[in-house]
């Protein structure tokens, strides 16, 4: 791997502040208006047809410098008889994003449901050439001046001034990974300061299997950078294996935020 691809990992494959953006996505972002909708789906593909256009401003997130893309499809899962979102990944990297503005004070659970076909043999949460997982949600915050010092600040503007919006202040990462235990919670190796993930399912035991999830995305920021959650701003899901060389193939159901159960 290139020096460019590898300061493009930031924000755990995302562009982070120093190489890029996390979400590159002029278009404007989705608001959900703070009310009593008990849940916002964030994800609603299955609504969608088979072999259309992704649904409610997902949009594909590609890596300079990283020329093998994972292909995201809507695809039929005759398992539930719905439609998924199937991601095939062979030695590559990228994925599809949606920026939203969410507050997880009203809205701290995160729910959805997905299926991978085989972890990765090199795979390994702890080092850079491991960083790759067959599956992983994204859960992006809003970028806030006052939680940074006075260099990041320039960073942050710096980014603003050329792309037109800020990047993310910090990252949660839900992964399926290879071998550490579920419950592991670990900086990403390529921003330890702004991402960190959480080890939601590991190894083959659940293969070829559907798994609900559900987590409090309020409290796992909390657990993760000790202080209070900004707005979440953006979500994303990725299947990806450029570090390890390897293929995988997952699938992801809809993903909805609710209000505490």
């Amino acid at each position: 791997m290139t020096s460019d691809a590898r300061r493009l990992k930031r924000w755990g494959k995302f562009p982070g502040v120093l190489g890029g953006l996390l979400f590159l996505i002029i278009s404007g972002v989705v608001a959900y208006a703070q009310s009593d909708r008990e849940f916002i789906v964030v994800g609603h593909f299955s609504a969608s047809q088979p072999g259309t256009t992704f649904p409610d401003g997902w949009k594909p997130q590609i890596f300079p410098k990283i020329n093998r893309y994972t292909v995201y499809n809507l695809a039929h899962d005759s398992e539930q008889d719905r439609v998924v979102v199937q991601a095939v990944s062979e030695a590559g990297a990228s994925g599809i994003i949606k920026e939203v503005k969410i507050d997880p004070r009203d809205y701290p659970i995160v729910q959805w449901e997905w299926k991978v076909s085989n972890v990765l043999r090199k795979g390994d949460v702890s080092k850079k050439e491991g960083d790759d997982y067959p599956a992983r949600i994204y859960i992006a915050f809003e970028y806030e001046s006052s939680r940074v010092g006075l260099l990041d600040k320039a960073k942050y503007e710096a980014v603003r001034l050329w792309s037109g919006q800020y990047p993310p202040l910090a990252a949660i990462n839900y992964i399926w990974e290879s071998k550490a235990p579920v419950g592991t919670m670990v900086p990403n190796p390529y921003a330890p300061n702004e991402v960190v993930m959480f080890v939601i399912r590991t190894g083959e035991e659940h293969l070829n299997s559907w798994m609900a999830e559900q987590r409090n995305v309020y409290e796992d920021y909390k657990i993760a950078f000790g202080q209070e959650p900004p707005m979440i701003s953006g979500v994303a899901i990725m299947t990806d294996t450029d570090n390890t060389g390897e293929s995988a193939t997952a699938y992801f159901g809809d993903i909805t935020f609710r209000k505490k159960l």
